[in-house]
């Protein structure tokens, strides 16, 4: 199958719709192949009830990036369906609330460029157009900014550029396969949050650091904890010091 990307601005136009009318309706979601972010996998946990541990178990498998050599969570194959997603259904997605990052931004796909100097982001986006696909030329007018904010992919996006700030730090002051125990504390402070928790609040797992009551009691709330993961992630692997306000 190939696929075209054609550049385009925050206010560029498109005409796209994804809807149930369309003759292509839930295909995107029965050839998958899709990571999850940190991020995806909190908003997912919570929508299906489930702790950070189960759902990784029962839904997703674990790999190593070819290039971060990082852990990896992708949704897990079905046997039965291919590599269709778990949770689309006839009447579309069971959890569309919380869909992954991805699902919110097709057709678009985005990239980023971050200042050393000075932090700065600039966004860079692509319209992927692909054969399969009959969603487009059905809605005029919409700009890609006006796409972006209907799918509420804002958070998704500031919490994975985060991510991916990580990554490029790993990959820079530590390239190749991240392995043992360094690769268990990835993969606990970013994914198993709520095992991350427990062994924060009932194990003991912060010794040695001084942490202000104000932002220890903050760690019960999940972004907050995804948050301090992020940095307590990078002083593991980098040494860099985590830095406390409150």
């Amino acid at each position: 199958m190939t696929e075209e990307m054609v550049p385009v601005d925050p206010d560029s136009k498109i005409t796209f719709d994804c809807s149930s009318q369309n003759e292509c309706f839930n295909e995107c979601c029965r050839d998958l192949n899709q990571a999850l972010t940190p991020y995806d996998v909190l908003r997912l946990k919570n929508n299906l009830g489930l702790s950070s541990q189960k759902f990784l178990r029962t839904c997703t498998s674990l790999h190593h990036g070819p290039t971060s050599g990082l852990p990896v969570v992708e949704f897990k194959p079905n046997p039965d369906a291919g590599y269709e997603c778990p949770f689309v259904t006839k009447k579309g997605c069971s959890v569309y609330p919380d869909r992954p990052a991805s699902c919110r931004m097709y057709p678009l796909a985005r990239a980023i460029a971050r200042s050393r100097e000075t932090g700065q982001i600039v966004e860079y986006f692509a319209l992927i157009e692909e054969p399969h696909c009959k969603g487009f030329g059905k809605k005029n007018g919409q700009t890609v900014r006006d796409w972006l904010k209907d799918q509420d992919v804002d958070m998704h996006n500031a919490q994975n550029d985060k991510l991916m700030e990580l990554i490029s730090l790993k990959n820079r002051i530590m390239p190749g396969k991240l392995e043992g125990a360094l690769a268990d504390k990835f993969y606990l402070a970013l994914y198993d949050i709520d095992e991350f928790r427990e062994q924060i609040m009932n194990k003991n797992l912060l010794k040695g650091l001084e942490i202000p009551k104000s932002v220890f009691d903050a760690l019960k709330a999940d972004k907050a904890l995804l948050n301090f993961g992020l940095s307590w992630v990078k002083k593991e692997l980098f040494g860099i010091e985590m830095v406390f306000k409150g």
